[in-house]
């Protein structure tokens, strides 16, 4: 049996080899517009469900492992900026304040039921000046990150506390995705 991240997200991709270095990456070519009004957590259910059922399909004796994360704030998801003046806007918000992370985690093995589950984990920046808010803009790595930061680099400055998982806030909580692929004599190495 084989395993597959339905991602091309390199910070999963890393993530994952925390658990086991015996897994392929194949993206998900699926749409993730969602046009009914949802909830954050049922947002990511969602897609991380729609990524891993495509690639499931094309990959039905494997055990395809997908996710799908969200940064919201009073209940308005905040995915990857567009711009760099939509990211702008999204951290002029979230500065001092304290917003949510949402990560689904869905697996699939052969024959047997799905494994679902929403983890959420509250961030709180510090206040910020507009000029800390352009350097940190300046780096660039805003860039492909769910509510323009990423906590595992220059984006972790900004950050005052959490209170939940570390890892859900990089994409990919590490003690769900362990505890869904426990037992499977592939990870036992």
């Amino acid at each position: 049996m084989s395993l597959i991240l339905a991602s091309s997200s390199p910070r999963r991709q890393e993530l994952l080899q925390q658990i086991t270095t015996d897994f392929v990456s194949i993206p998900a070519q699926v749409s993730e517009h969602i046009t009914e009004p949802l909830t954050p957590a049922q947002h990511v259910q969602t897609l991380a469900a729609r990524k891993g059922n495509a690639v499931f399909a094309q990959q039905p004796t494997a055990t395809v492992l997908s996710a799908d994360t969200v940064v919201s704030f009073r209940e308005q998801i905040f995915g990857k900026p567009k711009s760099l003046a939509a990211a702008r806007t999204t951290l002029n918000l979230l500065q001092d304040q304290t917003h949510q992370v949402y990560t689904a985690v869905w697996l699939k093995r052969p024959q047997q039921p799905v494994l679902q589950q929403v983890v959420r984990t509250d961030v709180t920046f510090l206040p910020l000046t507009p000029h800390q808010i352009e350097r940190y803009l300046s780096t660039g790595e805003y860039r492909d990150k769910a509510g323009a930061y990423g906590i595992q680099g220059y984006g972790g400055l900004l950050i005052k506390a959490i209170a939940g998982d570390y890892y859900n806030v990089m994409g990919l909580p590490l003690s769900v995705v362990s505890q869904f692929l426990a037992g499977d004599e592939l990870f036992l190495n």
